[in-house]
């Protein structure tokens, strides 16, 4: 049976009273940060308790221990849907194993200019063109700092770095830098974003030499002297060639990464079923931006086949891309992928989303014969597909 968001909820947003899909966003992330603050004080605290009920499914199975952090399950919130971290504190309570916020830049900025935001639900899939809007890393240290000391953040969080626009390519490995500064005390792992599409010359950074810059000015702040280390990953376009991604699996062992994240949103179009966007009257082939959801499924779990079978599963992965389903988060799963994120098919399924994954991946675990989701992780020798 559809829960409530299917049924009744997203039908009126969508199609019915057709809401902007970054108005609606905003008014979202504003109502969750109220909603994580209410979660947390003593007197409301029941709250918090029939989120969890509802919404959440612990169970040992689902836990796993990864580059020194306690993940209570495996599925998280991508990057993207909490840029600025105000949502911080109810992530958890959302059912969710980790949250990733950001994507967060060195210099406030407002990103590209609106409409940048689009529903395509013919192909389950969302484009956008954001270009890392956000109030800047030390408004978002400022805030983490302040949740830290007021809330309890139960589960890993991560914060996304990007590079800020007015930073000219050549200077992007101290804009990183400078970044990662301000917020390492504030996050548990840190994610070097070279891959939207949204920012001019950004996946230009994906380069061996241009990324490995970038890696040696965060490994200088994150020094082992500096204990603890925070991990660090960097997260890979889905469109790059698989010369350019072993490249990329070298620097990551070179610089010790905790790992990579795979994959952004995708510059293709070829497949979609949207015709017009509705918003401008356009194709999707016509507008910039980067694609999300269904489209890009298959692709980011090839991509994490390939990095799984090249590293023989020494560099943990964290899959993104197209998991709307239990079927979809196992499929990463066993390709290789220890974590597994979300966002374009939270957005559609709605929050119950969580729950219906993990307790589909306790399924696969019985019928499969694993006692736990680690043991599950890269079990079956998927064939890259061209």
């Amino acid at each position: 049976m559809p829960d409530i968001y299917q049924a009744a909820i997203r039908p009126l947003l969508f199609n019915l009273v057709k809401a902007d899909p970054e108005q609606l966003h905003s008014v979202t992330i504003r109502s969750l940060s109220w909603l994580g603050e209410v979660c947390q004080r003593p007197a409301t605290s029941w709250v918090n308790q029939r989120l969890q009920q509802t919404l959440c499914l612990t169970d040992k199975r689902l836990e796993q221990n990864l580059f020194g952090l306690h993940f209570p399950n495996p599925l998280g919130l991508a990057a993207g849907f909490d840029k600025d971290g105000v949502a911080a504190p109810v992530w958890g309570s959302l059912g969710f194993g980790f949250a990733e916020l950001g994507t967060v830049t060195f210099h406030a900025q407002p990103g590209n200019p609106q409409p940048r935001l689009f529903r395509l639900p013919l192909d389950a899939a969302v484009l956008n063109r954001m270009g890392f809007n956000n109030l800047g890393a030390a408004e978002m240290a400022r805030r983490l700092t302040l949740l830290g000391s007021q809330f309890n953040l139960p589960i890993p969080i991560g914060v996304n770095l990007g590079k800020s626009k007015i930073t000219p390519l050549e200077a992007a490995a101290q804009d990183y830098r400078d970044s990662f500064h301000l917020l390492k005390d504030c996050g548990d792992y840190f994610v070097v974003n070279v891959s939207s599409p949204n920012t001019p010359g950004l996946r230009s950074l994906q380069d061996a030499s241009m990324l490995g810059s970038i890696l040696d000015a965060l490994n200088q702040e994150n020094s082992p002297n500096s204990l603890p280390r925070k991990p660090i990953f960097v997260k890979i376009a889905p469109d790059l060639e698989w010369e350019a991604i072993s490249d990329i699996i070298e620097l990551a062992k070179s610089y010790q990464l905790a790992g990579i994240i795979a994959t952004n949103t995708t510059i293709r179009r070829d497949g979609l079923q949207t015709e017009i966007i509705e918003k401008t009257g356009k194709t999707p082939q016509a507008e910039a931006g980067g694609i999300s959801g269904k489209p890009v499924r298959d692709r980011s779990t090839e991509v994490i086949c390939f990095i799984y079978q090249q590293t023989q599963g020494q560099i943990p992965i964290i899959g993104v891309g197209g998991i709307f389903t239990a079927a979809d988060a196992w499929e990463k799963i066993i390709a290789g992928a220890s974590l597994i994120q979300v966002y374009t098919g939270w957005v559609y399924e709605g929050p119950w989303m969580v729950r219906r994954i993990l307790q589909g991946l306790l399924t696969k675990l019985e019928e499969q014969g694993f006692n736990s989701i680690g043991e599950a992780v890269g079990s079956e020798k998927l064939g890259v597909r061209s």
